[in-house]
């Protein structure tokens, strides 16, 4: 009874699954459906509160989002297995050198018991035959010394590059499992690490730290009209801007969807909105082409929020400011860049105007 209610149940997940696919017009690849069918089954909260968001602010969910959720949520554990398997390796390899280095002391502590016994015999015989034999048994084991540690350097030549290349295989899986593979740009993981970091280092030091957010204008209208492949292409042309803008330890990573952020150590607000303004013109000043056809299809533009850590900021309110500004740079009409001081100053703009209105309705 059991195992025919885990059929049925699995059944009706695998259905969920493919009407979800069907309704948002998704290939039904592996990758989609392991996507649906997890969100189907309700097992990962966080999966489905992603997906639900996407739904509820775009009404859909795009192949660049899938792509974005099945990197997030189920790469990572092949990538886990061969971090486990490197390490496995290097601790193999590190076993076998501890393993020789004991063996070449025990060796070497023979030999020099073995000396010793042949220093103490010369010094008591005075027989010529006797004294050239233990002179020869000294030269044997002194012989057979350094063979064993000719060996021990070459067994451990060998297992230090051996350990170099799995170190470098090791850190290449790293950098996968952080790096967004469609930009090649950081991903939202490396992002949520470095962030910290970034403050954390900016308050011991007491130095600026400045936050990028940026986000592709009417990039749904893009997709909608031209097609996922060229929202891709759209996304690599924002990708490569923002890459020959920052440099030393800046950090651009994509942040999720049409969305950019850029970490900027030891940067100033008027220096980072500088960044910023050099980004959105590398950006507006590519124009795309439909590479089928050679059609150009316009210029894509960006609107870019840029903030400057205070001291009592947390991460989550420095990246919220950020947000802010971003948000009042698509609401003045996109393809521009706000920051927050640009708020402030029209804060206080609105505030005088109210106030003026006010003095004159008094007067009036």
């Amino acid at each position: 009874m059991s195992q025919h209610n885990d059929i049925e149940a699995t059944m009706a997940h695998a259905g969920i699954a493919f009407e979800k696919m069907k309704a948002l017009r998704h290939a039904p690849t592996p990758h989609n459906y392991e996507i649906w069918y997890n969100y189907a089954c309700a097992s990962n909260q966080s999966l489905n509160h992603c997906i639900n968001e996407l739904i509820a602010s775009r009404g859909t969910v795009s192949a660049t989002d899938l792509d974005d959720i099945y990197a997030r949520f189920f790469s990572h554990a092949p990538m886990n297995e061969r971090i486990d398997s490197v390490g496995s390796q290097m601790m193999g390899e590190i076993d076998s050198i501890i393993t020789m280095i004991d063996g070449t002391l025990a060796s070497n502590s023979r030999h020099s018991e073995s000396i010793a016994d042949v220093s103490g015999n010369i010094e008591d015989t005075t027989d010529l035959r006797v004294l050239r034999g233990l002179i020869g048994n000294l030269l044997q084991t002194t012989r057979d010394i350094e063979r064993v540690n000719q060996k021990f350097e070459v067994h451990l030549k060998e297992s230090k590059e051996e350990i170099n290349q799995l170190q470098k295989h090791l850190e290449a899986v790293r950098s996968e499992i952080l790096t967004d593979p469609l930009t090649t740009l950081s991903n939202r993981k490396h992002f949520d690490q470095a962030i910290i970091k970034a403050v954390t280092d900016a308050n011991t030091a007491n130095a600026p730290l400045s936050l990028l957010l940026t986000d592709i204008d009417h990039f749904k209208q893009f997709n909608d009209t031209y097609g996922h492949l060229t929202g891709d292409h759209v996304l690599r042309l924002v990708a490569m801007s923002v890459k020959q803008n920052v440099k030393g330890q800046d950090l651009a990573a994509r942040y999720g969807g049409e969305e950019f952020a850029i970490i900027l150590p030891n940067t100033a607000l008027r220096q980072a909105t500088t960044v910023a303004e050099h980004i959105r013109r590398a950006v507006m000043g590519r124009e795309l082409m439909k590479r089928s056809t050679g059609e150009s299809l316009g210029r894509v533009t960006i609107s870019v929020g840029v903030a400057a850590l205070r001291t009592d900021d947390t991460v989550q309110n420095f990246i919220e400011r950020t947000d802010n500004c971003l948000y009042a740079a698509k609401r003045q009409g996109r393809n521009r860049v706000i920051c927050e001081a640009d708020l402030e100053l029209g804060e206080d703009q609105d505030r005088l105007t109210r106030a003026i209105r006010d003095a004159r309705t008094k007067v009036a």
